[in-house]
């Protein structure tokens, strides 16, 4: 295959290390599959308990679609090149991967700053939260979030995929991450990548700007309440989202805020790796381990389950 040819990406992945490739197919098939399984066993009881019908509850069930799509944007190719299969692609598939998955984690970024926000009305204005998070008001944040992030990938697509790519194709990664692409701009990014770290900017830090302002405010709260329980509440309340944020943020930001000249492909790729695979599957695991009603809810679906199997049985059982 001529890999200088404009019409094909050629993605290393973790050639460099054979001997791991086995483990790490192994690993990152087990943990796409726990996301597939954890996030839309996730959907399927906030959907079916009437319980879990609030606002917290409405957006976790978009962030896990979120994931479940944003995974899926990525570990079939992933799981491809280890395995030694599609590690050319043409350029359309490639803007094609960049867009789907770009759109699906900026949707991801604003997601996250407006759970936080519900999470501060929640927990500073308890007496006005009903008021404050309509099913309205949760709908048009909802919209808000998956527009702006696939708006966003629209925008920074639209400009990479208007440049012209320099020197043989070689990604020294396992997908088309936008900063391994920028490094093969002809004659380097310019104005264009000036603009695309802007957008990059804007995307990661307005709303973790959000995130830092909503829970400054929670810790307030938290701070004047004078009961033990309620704090315990507050936090545990909290606690599970602000997990989510540092795990998805720390290694996003590291991805995409540092100058393109500076990035390291090598150790980025384990970067990515880290919030395109392990995240996803962990998130399902954070929201649900401390979070009783979850829980509950599991068990009265397991509950009604085993009581229809025995009625089942017993029906089966009587003699006629």
């Amino acid at each position: 295959t001529n890999y200088s040819t404009g019409e094909l990406y050629f993605l290393l992945g973790f050639s460099d290390w054979p001997s791991l490739q086995p483990l790490l197919f192994a690993l990152i098939l087990f943990c796409y599959l726990f996301t597939l399984v954890g996030n839309w066993a996730l959907v399927f009881l906030v959907v079916r308990d009437p319980r879990l019908h609030a606002p917290m509850y409405y957006f976790l069930c978009h962030l896990a679609l979120v994931d479940v799509g944003f995974t899926t944007s990525v570990v079939p190719l992933l799981l491809a090149n280890l395995w030694g299969w599609a590690r050319a692609l043409s350029r359309a598939r490639c803007m094609t991967q960049l867009y789907v998955s770009l759109a699906l984690g900026s949707t991801e970024c604003v997601l996250l700053a407006v759970m936080a926000l519900d999470r501060s009305a929640a927990v500073c204005r308890p007496l006005h939260y009903t008021a404050l998070a309509s099913p309205h008001l949760c709908r048009v944040l909802a919209a808000v979030s998956w527009f702006g992030g696939f708006t966003n990938s629209l925008a920074q697509t639209i400009l990479l995929a208007t440049r012209q790519l320099c020197g043989p194709r070689r990604l020294d990664h396992f997908i088309c991450e936008l900063p391994a692409l920028l490094k093969l701009v002809c004659g380097g990014g310019g104005a264009v990548e000036r603009q695309m770290f802007a957008a990059r900017v804007v995307i990661l830090l307005v709303p973790s700007a959000v995130i830092l302002a909503s829970y400054g405010a929670v810790g307030r709260a938290v701070w004047k309440m004078k009961s033990q329980t309620g704090r315990r509440k507050a936090m545990g309340t909290c606690g599970s989202h602000l997990t989510a944020v540092c795990l998805f943020y720390g290694s996003a930001i590291y991805t995409y805020l540092q100058p393109t000249h500076s990035y390291s492909q090598g150790q980025g790729k384990f970067v990515s790796l880290f919030y395109t695979v392990v995240t996803p599957a962990l998130n399902p695991i954070i929201y649900t381990l401390r979070n009783k009603e979850v829980k509950g809810a599991a068990k009265r679906l397991l509950g009604r389950g085993k009581k229809r199997s025995r009625s089942g049985a017993n029906g089966i059982s009587k003699p006629h």
